[in-house]
């Protein structure tokens, strides 16, 4: 039995020829590298040109990365912008080295705006680049702006002759020592004559003599490059958007990119459980393995049962985003869970491994060393916790509504592992009215499976969740107050993030729609799964309602009403003990060669 990505097991053949075999192309790379030169490479700091070379030499980042529409234009009849086989990309990367993930994550972002843009030429003349090999970057971020992308120091004045010159520098753009060219953000002058002050997306080629790459801003595989433009010329034909579309480009773009990470996590917590899991069961102390104390037995079973839900979330959200249309946009909740919350419980996951592993985990010839360091930045990418936790609240009327009489029919969302071309994620337009989107009724999903005891338990809770904010919702101060918001908002995701599980359980087990030899095959699911999973999420819940409880600007009602939410897991030993023993039997299963 095995619900976790094995390499010396996967077998991609459920997907068409070409990809499965530009899949196994990456795993065979890093497995051929070894841990050994692969940790080496890290420390050092070595720029991954044979990385660079695998992909251009089998064409993966253009096979992946080019929506069908453009690829016909340049002979790339197998690109498509297929989701499905994106997150196997995603995990495997993540699986051994989130610095070569880097370089895919930053050409994606580096692509929307070319993807989402009328500009038929520029989209040619990036596809035949891809083809060719290059990497991207999104020069969005600067220095003195950080994540505020309403402010831009990047000006664009025009030069008398038609064209512009822009002159201004761009901090933490990821490729942009290499990149076949950057998507850059910026303003046009407050004097322009026809868009004064307005913001604009254009396409800037590093190789250029006006390009001065500064430095590297972080130590690492990965180049984060600062840089200037100095009287850079940008011709009408490098000009991707302009005004509102351009600000939209930007949101677009992070929307497409954002659920990335949580897959990346993915792969970082499957590697390190893999390694956490062997060494422990094979330490004796006192007399005793390791994986015969009960508090060791305990944070294994936890870190395997949300390691799972990751997982099932992840897969999940990705149907309702290939399924989405101008009519279903219930993708824009669920992406920003798959951000805020995936990557939130891989570093759940790596501190409950790490407590196990103890100083194991510092050592410098491990994996888990880097997965340690590794799994922190995910969360703070693509927009924080914070700002996606924060978002996710704006949905949550509607949602809780969708419950109470106020439900929108929808299609039913299926199992979406098809080799499509996601085409509307380039043509979803402006992000707004995310308060109006309407939501199907959620408690089927948990009815499935009320039988069970944490569901049942886990079902009351969301009664008193929804009894919390009908009956003393946030005043109008507490809707400024992020600290209460952010404790509600967590609630909130708990009860999505559950919906998504179950949904996703539930056509597995019983309509077996397991998306079988991808990462996510659920063949092996059972029931008991997801029990130990609810498990844990009864015990978040009644963590989170202890804080909102004790929030400085809670009012008498939302402090007792948060305390109703309260409740106790029901861990039956027999089933704890079948949970248990299945975690160990990963022990030994997978070891990268040194």
């Amino acid at each position: 039995m095995s619900l976790l990505f094995n390499p010396q097991t996967y077998d991609p053949s459920s997907f068409d020829a070409d990809t499965a075999r530009q899949l196994l192309a990456l795993v065979e790379f890093f497995e051929s590298k070894g841990l050994a030169r692969n940790k080496e490479e890290f420390y050092s700091g070595e720029w991954y040109s044979d990385f660079v070379d695998l992909i251009a030499t089998n064409e993966i980042f253009s096979t992946f990365a080019t929506p069908a529409e453009v690829g016909v234009l340049v002979g790339a009849n197998e690109a498509r912008w297929d989701l499905a086989r994106i997150n196997e990309l995603n995990e495997i990367l993540g699986f051994y080295s989130l610095a070569h993930w880097y370089a895919w994550q930053v050409s994606v972002l580096g692509l929307g705006p070319v993807w989402l843009s009328e500009n038929e030429s520029a989209r040619v003349e990036v596809a035949e680049l891809l083809r060719r090999g290059h990497l991207f970057g999104f020069g969005l971020s600067e220095r003195e702006h950080g994540a505020d992308i309403y402010s831009s120091d990047m000006i664009l004045r025009r030069d008398g002759d038609g064209g512009f010159r822009a002159s201004g520098g761009k901090w933490y753009i990821g490729n942009g020592n290499v990149a076949g060219r950057l998507s850059v953000f910026g303003k046009f002058a407050d004097d322009d004559p026809d868009h004064p002050g307005e913001h604009v997306f254009f396409l800037v080629d590093p190789r250029h003599r006006s390009y001065e790459l500064i430095k590297n801003v972080v130590a690492g595989q990965m180049f984060v490059a600062a840089f200037n433009l100095h009287d850079y010329p940008v011709a009408a034909t490098d000009i991707l958007h302009v005004g509102k579309p351009a600000f939209d480009a930007a949101l677009a773009t992070v929307n497409v990119g954002k659920v990335n990470l949580g897959w990346a996590s993915i792969g970082i917590c499957e590697h390190a459980f893999y390694e956490a899991i062997t060494h422990a069961h094979n330490r004796v102390l006192y007399g005793n393995r390791v994986t015969e104390f009960t508090h060791v037995r305990r944070m294994l079973a936890d870190a395997y049962a949300r390691l799972v839900a990751m997982k099932i979330f992840a897969a999940r959200a990705t149907d309702y985003f290939r399924c989405a249309d101008a009519e279903d946009r219930r993708y824009l909740l669920f992406n920003p869970i798959t951000k805020a919350k995936v990557t939130s419980e891989g570093e759940r996951v790596i501190d409950l491994l790490w407590d196990v592993i103890a100083a194991r985990g510092f050592e410098r010839d491990t994996y888990f060393s880097r997965a340690a360091t590794d799994i922190r930045a995910l969360p703070k990418l693509e927009g924080t916790v914070h700002v996606n936790i924060a978002l996710v609240l704006k949905f949550l009327p509607r949602y809780l509504g969708a419950a109470h009489g106020a439900a929108q029919d929808y299609p039913a969302v299926p199992v979406r592992q098809d080799a499509a071309d996601d085409a509307y994620l380039f043509h979803q337009g402006p992000a707004k009215g995310l308060g109006a989107i309407g939501f199907s009724d959620w408690r089927p999903a948990f009815a499935r499976f009320a039988h069970l005891p944490n569901v049942a338990v886990f079902v009351e809770q969301i009664e008193a969740f929804t009894q919390l904010v009908t009956t003393a919702p946030p005043t109008d101060a507490q809707q400024r107050d992020l600290d209460y918001l952010q404790v509600l908002g967590q609630l909130f995701t708990q009860i999505v993030y559950a919906q998504l599980i179950l949904e996703s359980a539930a056509l597995a087990i019983d309509a077996g729609q397991t998306r079988p030899g991808s990462v996510s095959d659920l063949t092996d699911l059972t029931e008991a799964h997801i029990d130990r999973i609810v498990a844990v999420f009864v015990r978040d819940m009644a963590d989170q309602a202890v804080e909102l409880h004790g929030q400085a600007s809670a009012t008498e009602a939302q402090s007792a009403a948060a305390l109703a939410i309260v409740r106790r897991p029901v861990i039956e030993p027999e089933a704890e003990t079948a949970f248990v023993s299945e975690v160990l039997s990963y022990s030994g299963v997978y070891e990268m060669k040194h």
